[in-house]
């Protein structure tokens, strides 16, 4: 199968020297692409500014803004099978960025944020020829605000994981996650290296796909 997948963080500016970001380490979705390859299949990598060597085999293409985010991912999407959207793609972003830097002059300094352009609701929700498999990292009701993303992004899969502690999740080796399909069903995978969680993902996700496109009658592109 063809893979895209997205990882790590996005960096939208304020001004030259400045930007909002996130915490995402992409190790998570750079585990997943490592476990792809390692299981045969073709993988395309957009990633996010992270400290992270790209993983041999890969096609690789490093971004940093959401708008570049977005483009990427639509240029990709219709070559893949599988997309695993992974990436902590910031919500809002500056709407203005200064040509010049910030002056600090010890008054409150306020930021007008829009809101970046949703990358899974802009994909076509019908008759998609691969599978949308998308993340949902939150802090509180966890399986509530997955199952809403679920509905409301139009995924075929969705991968939650508490990040409420420092231990899991984003930055730390480890990670536990739950799958929730549009099937209704759910899947959980017990805490363990991400490395690990990415090699038990990898193995869910084709198991669903080949049931999804077989009901489609869709023909998947096996790697030689």
């Amino acid at each position: 199968m063809r893979f895209l997948v997205t990882a790590g963080p996005t960096r939208e500016p304020i001004d030259p020297i400045r930007y909002i970001s996130n915490r995402s380490s992409g190790k998570m979705g750079y585990a997943i692409a490592e476990a792809a390859l390692a299981a045969g299949h073709d993988v395309t990598l957009i990633s996010g500014p992270v400290n992270l060597h790209p993983p041999r085999g890969a096609q690789f293409v490093q971004i940093l803004t959401s708008d570049e985010m977005f483009e990427t991912v639509h240029r990709h999407v219709h070559e893949c099978d599988v997309l695993v959207m992974c990436a902590a793609v910031a919500d809002y972003k500056p709407q203005t960025v200064s040509p010049t830097k910030i002056k600090k002059d010890n008054e409150h300094l306020a930021l007008d944020l829009v809101p970046t352009r949703d990358i899974l609701t802009s994909l076509p929700p019908k008759n998609r020829q691969f599978l949308v498999v998308g993340f949902a990292a939150d802090t509180n009701d966890i399986e509530e605000n997955a199952q809403k993303k679920l509905r409301a992004k139009n995924c075929d899969v969705i991968v939650a994981n508490d990040v409420s502690s420092a231990t899991s999740g984003m930055e730390s080796d480890e990670n536990e996650v739950t799958l929730f399909f549009r099937t209704g069903e759910s899947e959980k995978i017990s805490r363990a290296p991400k490395k690990i969680i990415a090699r038990d993902l990898e193995k869910k996700l084709v198991k669903f796909a080949r049931k999804m496109f077989d009901k489609k009658n869709v023909t998947i592109t096996e790697r030689n």
